[in-house]
């Protein structure tokens, strides 16, 4: 008897403890993070970049997310949003999703199954709008379509893709309304999600408020979340520690930074994290002479990789391939098949000698040396390593110039190959060779901004995207990944660590280890005030 009310004893107590962190939420304030620029808009499917991405993620639902309390972004970490359930059919070419009911969009119309169609339609260009511009279209190339019956939705895929639902998970794909145009969202998103859009002001702030018809009882608990958008990073941090924000931009601090928050407030909670970002050389492979593979090749054997770590990040960095390196990352090359590759011998040295010969062979020397601009975003995530790249250049006979560029006017750039050289910061929408070899690498994709193109390579994309046996896909993943190195398709000069730190007041929120783009839903967020 004793034995058995000790068990109930302790299965209450279990109880209890598991009630506690929901009892102690506190509904009410107001959330406040800077940002450093303006995005060129509002509408997640038409931006490549986090700017615009962060903010609106908690304005929108998705079919299935990833769990917003977990670090790490897996297949076994993604959860129903709008869709109850899902299920595949038996060769995994199609995908069928039970939708939630008795949801509603911001302005009060129903969330239907047109809708879910009307967003991927749109996606693949077979709506009666267009996207002003498409940086994921490239995710979607194996889907043949989407249709409805009642409450259920089907994507009908080309191919077998096993890992397609991971890019539905991502905070790049939320569902849109069928009847808000294209040119609407840009400017006024309607969504279904805990918080709904107020305003945007370019280079003052993002407002977000409370959506008191939430589909998910009790939540959210902050009254709004506002954006404020201060391009001096110095002003932004200065105006952290004085206690005028809660958070900083996401992923916007970088190693040296956060030790000087911490230094000047001893009581803010910071955390260094991966971010799937790979700060990486592009070059336009069409523009003469970079349409030279030898002088492209020396480009990428220039590189001392450890010392952008260490001038940049206090040796908080991580040297790997297009996947983000492991543990964190799920898809990474071994350490032994990376170092085998041109460039990584730690031996900087014999790598610059042997550019030079290869710079030396294609007309350039000492009395001979190359101009080109290096354009850049003008943040300071992009600025600041594009100054140690130039350096680096210099050794093997190529003077860089610095040219900067606005942020609403960085992607129109990169994608019309409007440039020669340029170093460019990749965030992975999702941890998945499905989302990164697709976007980055496949031919006549948007977001091959090199213009890389081997019908081959392309050919063991889908083979790996095929594989059902994770195991077997990984081994063709670091194949893959290694060609793309040998090629130098876009040389990774190292995969980035950056800082969010938080008021202490800030709870209920978990920043990725493995992507910064979908850990902003913000409903569980709340101010212990």
């Amino acid at each position: 008897m004793r034995r058995i009310f000790r068990h109930r004893i302790a299965v209450v107590l279990i109880a209890l403890l598991a009630a506690a962190p929901a009892s102690a939420q506190k509904r009410g304030s107001v959330l406040r993070i800077f940002q450093y620029d303006s995005p060129a808009s509002m509408s997640i499917h038409e931006e490549a970049l986090n700017s615009a991405q962060n903010p609106m993620m908690a304005v929108f639902n998705n079919l299935v997310i990833f769990r917003q309390d977990v670090p790490q972004n897996r297949m076994d970490t993604i959860v129903p949003d709008l869709a109850t359930n899902w299920s595949w059919n038996a060769n995994m070419s199609e995908l069928s999703f039970q939708l939630r009911r008795g949801v509603n969009w911001h302005d009060g119309k129903p969330f239907t199954a047109a809708d879910v169609k009307c967003t991927w339609d749109l996606i693949l260009g077979n709506g009666p709008e267009k996207l002003r511009a498409n940086p994921r279209k490239a995710w979607y190339r194996n889907l043949d379509s989407v249709s409805t019956k009642g409450d259920i939705v089907t994507f009908h895929l080309k191919r077998p893709q096993p890992a397609f639902i991971a890019l539905l998970a991502s905070g790049y794909s939320p569902v849109y309304p069928c009847h808000i145009s294209p040119q609407a969202m840009r400017q006024h998103p309607i969504g279904t999600g805990p918080f709904k859009f107020v305003s945007y002001k370019p280079n003052e702030s993002i407002k977000l408020v409370r959506n008191e018809h939430y589909w998910k009882p009790g939540r959210p608990y902050l009254d709004g979340i506002e954006w404020t958008i201060i391009p001096n990073r110095s002003t932004a941090i200065l105006a952290f520690i004085a206690g005028n924000f809660d958070l900083t931009f996401p992923f916007g601090l970088t190693v040296p930074l956060m030790k000087s928050v911490k230094a000047q407030s001893p009581n803010t909670i910071c955390e260094v994290r991966p971010a799937n970002q790979s700060t990486n050389l592009i070059v336009n492979r069409d523009a003469p002479p970079f349409d030279n593979p030898e002088i492209r090749r020396a480009m990428a054997l220039a590189l001392d990789r450890k010392s952008f770590i260490d001038i940049l990040a206090e040796g908080q960095g991580d040297i790997g391939g297009a996947m983000q390196p492991q543990p964190q990352g799920v898809w990474g090359m071994p350490g032994e098949m990376l170092r085998s590759l041109p460039g990584y011998d730690p031996d900087v040295s014999k790598n610059r000698a042997e550019a030079r010969a290869l710079m030396e062979k294609a007309g350039y020397g000492p009395q001979n040396r190359l101009s080109v601009k290096v354009s850049v975003r003008n943040t300071p995530p992009f600025r600041d390593p594009a100054v140690v790249l130039i350096d680096q250049l210099k050794e093997i006979y190529i003077d860089g110039e610095l040219e900067t560029v606005e942020t609403a006017n960085w992607f129109p750039k990169v994608y019309r190959k409007d440039y020669k050289v340029g170093l460019n910061l990749t965030g992975a929408g999702v941890d998945d060779p499905d989302a990164q070899f697709y976007e980055n690498y496949a031919c006549g994709s948007d977001r091959n901004y090199t213009g890389y193109c081997n019908p081959e390579i392309d050919k063991l994309f889908d083979r790996q995207s095929m594989q059902p046996d994770q195991e077997k896909r990984r081994h063709l993943v670091w194949e893959i990944d290694k060609k793309l190195q040998e090629d130098g398709a876009r040389p990774i000069l190292y995969h980035n660590r950056f800082a969010t730190c938080r008021q202490p007041q800030l709870k209920g929120l978990t920043i990725m280890v493995n992507s910064l783009f979908n850990g902003w839903r913000m409903e569980d967020v709340w101010l212990d005030k």
